[in-house]
Order: C-alpha cells, then sequence, then structure tokens
C-alpha cells in the first residue's frame, strides 16, 4: 500500500528564480495545487508583487529576496523552516554563445555559480527540513542542454550539465530516505527574459531564437510538468523528464515555418 500524502496545505514549497518565467508559472501552479510557497529571487519586488496576487487569489504566499548563490544567505533562509515538502530549484539561465575559443570566462563562472552551485546551496541547505516531511521532493530544472551539446552553447550545456549530474548523484546517495529527486530538462521555451538575457539585452538577436517556431514551449508548459511530477504518489519518482515542444526534436533540429 502506498504511503499517504500529507495534505498540501500542510506543505512548504520554495521556489528559486520565482520572479520571472517558469520560477513564478511554477509558483502559481503549485499554489493552485495548496501548496504554501516560498517565492525567492533575487528581485524583491517582483516576488512581492507575485506573493500579493497569490494570497489576493486565496493561496499562502510569501516572499523571500534571495541569492542563492550566497551561502550564508542561504544559510540562513534556511533556519526560517522545521521541514520543507518541496524544493524548486529553478534559478539558473545562460549568458552569451560565443564559441569556446572567444567566450567570456567570467560569463561561465556566474553560469556556473547560478545554475550549479545556486542549486547545490539551496539542496544541502535545506535536505534536513524535505528529510524531516517524511515525503520530500528536491525538482532541478534543468534543460536538454545539460543532456546534448550545441555549438556556441558550451558554458551553458557546460552548467546545465552539472545540474543534471548533481540531481543524478544525489538520487543515487539519498535512495532509502523519505526524499525523492526529480530533474525537468525543458527544450525550446519561450519567455519573456531568457532569450534577451543571454544576448546582453539585444532583442533582434533573441527573436530570431524563435523566429518561425510556431508554438515554442511556454513557461506555464514547463510548471505544468513540474506540478504533475511532483504530485505523484509518493513512491512514484520522476528521475527526468524531457518536455521540447513538438516542433523541436532535438538542440540542433527545429522545424521552422517559412513566409
Amino acid at each position: 500500500m502506498a504511503t499517504a500524502v500529507p495534505p498540501a496545505a500542510s506543505r512548504i514549497a520554495v521556489v528559486t528564480g520565482a520572479s520571472g518565467g517558469i520560477g513564478a508559472a511554477t509558483a502559481r501552479r503549485l499554489a493552485e495545487a495548496g501548496y504554501r510557497v516560498v517565492l525567492t529571487a533575487r528581485r524583491k519586488d517582483r516576488i512581492e508583487a507575485l506573493a500579493e496576487e497569490l494570497t489576493a487569489a486565496g493561496h499562502s504566499a510569501t516572499a523571500y529576496p534571495l541569492d542563492v548563490t550566497d551561502r550564508a544567505a542561504v544559510d540562513e533562509f534556511a533556519t526560517a523552516f522545521r521541514t520543507v515538502g518541496v524544493l524548486v530549484n529553478n534559478a539558473g539561465g545562460a549568458l552569451g554563445a560565443d564559441p569556446v575559443a572567444t567566450g567570456d570566462p567570467q560569463d561561465w563562472r556566474t553560469m556556473y555559480e547560478t545554475n550549479v552551485i545556486g542549486t547545490l546551496n539551496l539542496t544541502q541547505a535545506l535536505l534536513p527540513k524535505l528529510d524531516a516531511s517524511g515525503d520530500g521532493t528536491v525538482v532541478v530544472v534543468s534543460s536538454t542542454a545539460g543532456h546534448a551539446t550545441y555549438e556556441g552553447g558550451a558554458g551553458y550545456v557546460a552548467a546545465k550539465h552539472g545540474a543534471h549530474v548533481l540531481a543524478e548523484t544525489l538520487r543515487l546517495e539519498i535512495v532509502g530516505r523519505p526524499v525523492r529527486v526529480i530533474e525537468i530538462a525543458p527544450g525550446m521555451v519561450k519567455t519573456e527574459e531568457f532569450a534577451l538575457t543571454r544576448f546582453g539585452g539585444d532583442a533582434e538577436k533573441a527573436a530570431r531564437v524563435y523566429e518561425g517556431v510556431a508554438e515554442p514551449l511556454t513557461a506555464d508548459d514547463v510548471a505544468d510538468t513540474v506540478a504533475w511530477a511532483v504530485t505523484r504518489p509518493p513512491h512514484v519518482n520522476i528521475d527526468l523528464l524531457v518536455v521540447r515542444p513538438r516542433a523541436q526534436a532535438s538542440n540542433t533540429k527545429v522545424h521552422r515555418e517559412t513566409r
């Protein structure tokens, strides 16, 4: 017989990178599923506005400004909880699309710090709280970039591969404990900021990423996938779920319509 799942209303879900895009959409979906969501990101105004939106809709939501790469701040954040039911490691992002020969080492360092060390910091700090819940879930939002290389993407690919390996290794190391480890690897997702940030605010370059693709994934598509995986019965672990738009067969094979 499967273990009964504690009611979502009594459980806390921490979502990093919740100031926009996939993180904000995931927070909304988990709140709708009954979780008490804790929104973290560096942009205080954005997460406070989202917390107000969710609270006005009758959900439980708290904003907590946090830089996931600041270990002291993360450790202090963790002291606020006795138990945590879900941790969604979503904070991350890409910078640049230069080849290895000319890539900016600082961009690589920043991507690694956010995508990998940030995930490590939150996971280490909250793992005892997830254990204490009796039914914890760690979600790592990686990327198809972490599973296949493409030209101009080595820095981001390396960082997301690091996040993938972190999830895979953690799952091996804590087997037998009441914590699941889920990796969600999205392909092409069109959000308001991802490509724009990657190309340093160059709107023309950002638009070309999605040019001719009729229906790339949305943040809501990925959030729905995360929420589905998290709400499976406790004995069911979705180790890895790759989600792409129908138009994308791989990182380098995308159907683009011509006009």
